[in-house]
C-alpha cells in the first residue's frame, strides 16, 4: 500500500491547474490589499483603535509606529503580485506567509475563516513548486521550467480544501440551523434582492438552501474527487460560491474557494479549455488546433514517479510524513471542541479555525463594573469609552475578548488611577440566533483573578433559552 501511495504522490502530473491557481491566488490578494487601503480599513482596524485583543501567546505583536502599517500593506500587495507573476516565488511566498499572519494575530477582532485560509495556503505555497511555468522565475533560471510536477503538489492543496468542505457541511448538523436558524433571518434581510429575494422568507424555500448546504458539502465534496462526476457538481459549487457573493458580500471567500474547487478538475484542464477556446478559430484558419504549453516540456529529475537511489527516496518519505501529519492536524483540529464542555457556539471554546462558517449570529449588551475595595467605591464603565463600535460588538459576544478587556480595566484603574487590587465584573447579556437575550457571563465573578487558559465554562452561563417557535420572518 505504502508503495503504491508513494507512486501516486509522486508521478509527474501538469502543472497548469497549479499555475492557474497561482495566479488566482496572487491576484485575489492584491484586490484584497487595495480594498484595506480604498476602503480606509487599515486606520480603521490597526491604527485608530487603543487597545487590540490579542491570541494567547502573541500578546508581543503591536502594530507599526507611525505609517508603518501602509508600508506593510504596500509589501503585502508587492508580494502578492510576486507570487501572481512568480517573481523570486519561494521568498515571495515565506514573506507573505509571515506577514500577513502577523496582521492576522494583530487583533482578534479581524478574525474571519476566509483570513485563516489565507495563511494556509499562503504556507502550502512556500512548498509546492507552482513557480515552474508561466513565471518571471521559469524565464530567469529556464532550468526551473517544467509542464510537469509531482502529483502531491497538486494533492495537498485538494486535501487540504476537502476537509474545509466537508467540515463547512458537517458543523451545520447542529439544532439551530436544523432550525433554519440564523440562515432564515439573514436571507429576510435580503428579501428585496431582484432575482431570488421574493423566496428569501418562505420557510420552505430557507429550507432548501440550509439542508441543501449540508448535502452540497458532505455528499458533493467527495463526488469532487470522482471524475464522473466531479464536473457536475463543479458547476453547483461555482453556483453557491457566486451566490454566497452576490447576496451576503463577504469579500473574497466566494472567489478563493471557486478557486479552490477548480484544483479538484483535471490538472491539465487550462491546456483543455485553451484548446476548446482555440479550435474555432483554428477551423477559421483551416489550420490545425494547435498545441497549448505553457512552457517547454521537461521533466526535472525529482519528478520522476520511481526515483533511483537512497537519497531520493529518504525525501519522498520524509515529504510523506509531513503531509500526513499534516492532514491528521487538520482533521483533528475542527474536533477539539468535543472535549470541551458547553455549545461552542455560545462559549466560543474551539470555534476559531474550526470551519464553523456561516453558524452564528450573536448581539448583546454589556455593563463592566470596577470596584475599588480600599475606597469602596464601584465605577460603571462603557466599553465604548475604550473601544471602537466594531471591537465592542465583538467582544461583547467572545468570552476570551471579554477576559482581555477586563483585564485591561483593572490595569488601567490599577497603575492610571490608583485603585489597588481592583476588581473587574462584566453583566452581560447576550442573543444566539435570534433568541430572547440570556445572561452570558456571572456578574458576582471578578475576572481579573481568571486567567486566559481557564475554560470559559467557569464563568459563561450555560445557555438554557430555546429557539422561538415561530420565526418573525417566516411568511406562509
Amino acid at each position: 500500500m505504502l508503495v503504491n501511495l508513494r507512486q501516486f504522490l509522486f508521478r509527474p502530473v501538469d502543472i497548469a491547474s497549479l499555475v492557474f491557481f497561482r495566479i488566482a491566488f496572487g491576484l485575489i490578494m492584491m484586490i484584497e490589499v487595495w480594498r484595506y487601503f480604498d476602503h480606509g480599513w487599515i486606520d480603521r482596524y490597526y491604527i485608530d483603535p487603543d487597545f487590540h485583543f490579542k491570541y494567547a501567546g502573541f500578546e508581543w505583536i503591536t502594530p507599526w509606529a507611525g505609517d508603518g502599517m501602509y508600508w506593510h500593506f504596500a509589501l503585502l500587495g508587492v508580494l502578492a503580485a510576486c507570487i501572481m507573476t512568480g517573481a523570486f516565488y519561494r521568498i515571495a511566498t515565506v514573506l507573505f506567509f509571515f506577514a500577513f499572519s502577523y496582521v492576522f494575530l494583530l487583533d482578534q477582532t479581524q478574525y474571519l475563516n476566509h483570513f485563516y485560509l489565507v495563511i494556509i495556503v499562503s504556507f502550502l505555497l512556500c512548498f509546492v513548486p507552482a513557480h515552474r511555468s508561466l513565471s518571471v522565475d521559469a524565464q530567469l533560471w529556464p532550468k526551473l521550467r517544467s509542464r510537469t510536477i509531482p502529483a502531491w503538489a497538486v494533492w495537498l492543496l485538494v486535501a487540504q480544501f476537502e476537509i474545509m468542505f466537508l467540515y463547512a457541511g458537517f458543523v451545520k448538523i447542529n439544532p439551530d440551523w436544523l432550525q433554519l436558524e440564523p440562515l432564515g433571518t439573514w436571507l429576510a434581510r435580503r428579501s428585496d434582492q431582484i432575482v431570488f429575494g421574493f423566496l428569501f422568507n418562505k420557510p420552505w424555500a430557507v429550507a432548501i438552501g440550509a439542508y441543501g448546504i449540508i448535502f452540497l458539502h458532505l455528499f458533493g465534496a467527495p463526488l469532487l474527487l470522482w471524475r464522473r462526476t466531479r464536473l457536475t457538481v463543479f458547476w453547483i459549487y461555482a453556483a453557491f460560491h457566486l451566490t454566497n457573493h452576490f447576496v451576503f458580500q463577504i469579500g473574497i471567500f466566494p472567489w478563493l474557494t471557486l478557486a479552490a474547487t477548480l484544483m479538484f478538475l483535471d490538472p491539465d484542464w487550462p491546456r483543455q479549455l485553451a484548446r476548446r477556446l482555440l479550435r474555432p478559430l483554428a477551423r477559421l484558419a483551416d489550420m490545425p488546433p494547435p498545441e497549448i504549453s505553457l512552457q517547454p516540456e521537461r521533466v526535472p529529475e525529482s519528478d520522476v514517479a520511481t526515483p533511483v537511489g537512497r537519497p531520493a527516496r529518504i525525501r519522498q518519505s520524509v515529504i510523506m510524513a509531513a503531509i500526513a501529519s499534516w492532514i491528521v492536524f487538520q482533521i483533528g483540529m475542527p474536533l477539539r471542541h468535543f472535549s470541551l464542555p458547553g455549545d461552542v457556539a455560545w462559549n466560543e471554546d474551539g470555534h476559531r479555525f474550526s470551519w464553523r462558517m456561516k453558524l452564528r449570529s450573536k448581539r448583546g449588551e454589556a455593563e463592566f463594573v470596577v470596584w475599588d475595595p480600599g475606597e469602596e467605591v464601584e465605577y460603571v464603565i462603557d466599553p465604548r469609552d475604550y473601544l471602537t463600535r466594531r471591537q465592542v460588538g465583538k467582544m461583547i459576544t467572545r468570552p476570551d475578548m471579554i477576559l482581555q478587556f477586563a483585564h485591561y480595566l483593572g490595569e488601567i484603574y490599577g497603575s492610571e488611577k490608583g485603585v489597588t487590587s481592583p476588581a473587574v465584573r462584566a453583566d452581560i447579556q447576550v442573543s444566539l440566533n435570534y433568541r430572547p437575550p440570556a445572561q452570558f457571563t456571572d456578574p458576582e465573578m471578578d475576572l481579573t483573578q481568571i486567567k486566559r487558559s481557564d475554560r470559559n465554562a467557569t464563568w459563561i452561563v450555560p445557555l438554557a433559552t430555546p429557539l422561538p417557535k415561530t420565526r418573525a420572518w417566516a411568511e406562509p
